[in-house]
């Protein structure tokens, strides 16, 4: 029996295109994704809120470096060199490589958007970095309701770039958590969660590249099992839970100080 699934995301050339590439390269039953909607980078945030904010994550050296990264993949996506290079440089690129369809929207729970998703008849809807707060007529379509991937060992470092409040706090090893999604962020019940160390001398990107990929597999897993009724949720404890923002930039030259790199 088909089992519709529809990702919700935003784009990213970076490291949630990883994702979609592990994923959609070993998922066993990629006829059956209804779509993955891309929804604007960062939510509602303006292009210049955005620049200054990675500005100040990244310093001026590395923002120069991610920006002219940046550039050239957005060059390579235009050209369309994917297919001769073997290398993605879009989460649309991947789709389209796979035959998933790809859908937009400024607003996932904008109406008319909701009822156009509505006559798939969705078994799951799973956020992968999505930009946008999911409302309670979204979260009601799916009949199996909305999962999420968070890269740290929920209930612990909700919120955030959680990959990198984990190596400030010095933990030797980060989680990922697939959870059921609810009105509260980062709270829904917990269905799969594994470890990974923090390789020595690791950065932050390299650790972020790893565990997207790694993300995508317990992903599957996470599926396979809602797909055969053999999950068991267990209860994503608030009164254990931490929560970080953004960071700031001091935190950032913290970071640095303890010996960590962003690249």
């Amino acid at each position: 029996m088909a089992f519709n699934i529809l990702f919700i995301t935003q784009e990213d050339p970076f490291y949630v295109r990883l994702f979609f590439e592990e994923f959609l390269a070993h998922y066993p039953h990629r006829d059956e994704i209804a779509g993955v909607v891309i929804a604007p980078t960062m939510g509602k945030n303006s292009l210049s809120k955005l620049v200054r904010q990675m500005y100040g994550f990244y310093g001026p050296v590395d923002f120069v470096r991610m920006g002219l990264r940046y550039v050239y993949y957005k060059l390579m996506n235009r050209l369309g060199r994917a297919w001769r290079t073997g290398r993605f440089y879009s989460i649309r690129q991947v789709c389209e490589h796979y035959r998933v369809p790809v859908l937009e929207t400024p607003n996932v729970n904008d109406p008319v958007f909701l009822a156009s998703i509505r006559s798939s008849v969705l078994d799951l809807i799973i956020s992968v970095a999505a930009p946008q707060i999911f409302r309670e007529s979204l979260l009601a379509i799916p009949k199996h309701g909305c999962i999420n991937i968070h890269n740290a060992k929920l209930p612990k470092y909700r919120g955030m770039l959680p990959n990198f409040w984990q190596m400030y706090h010095g933990e030797k090893a980060v989680g990922t958590t697939i959870h059921r999604i609810n009105a509260k962020l980062d709270d829904g019940d917990i269905l799969l969660q594994r470890e990974s160390p923090i390789e020595p001398g690791e950065s932050l990107e390299a650790l972020i590249r790893r565990t997207k990929r790694f993300g995508a597999r317990l992903m599957i897993e996470a599926v396979q099992g809602i797909r055969e009724g053999r999950l068991q949720p267990i209860p994503n404890n608030s009164a254990e839970a931490t929560y970080f923002s953004f960071p700031t930039g001091e935190q950032v030259r913290e970071f640095k100080a303890k010996g960590y790199r962003l690249l």
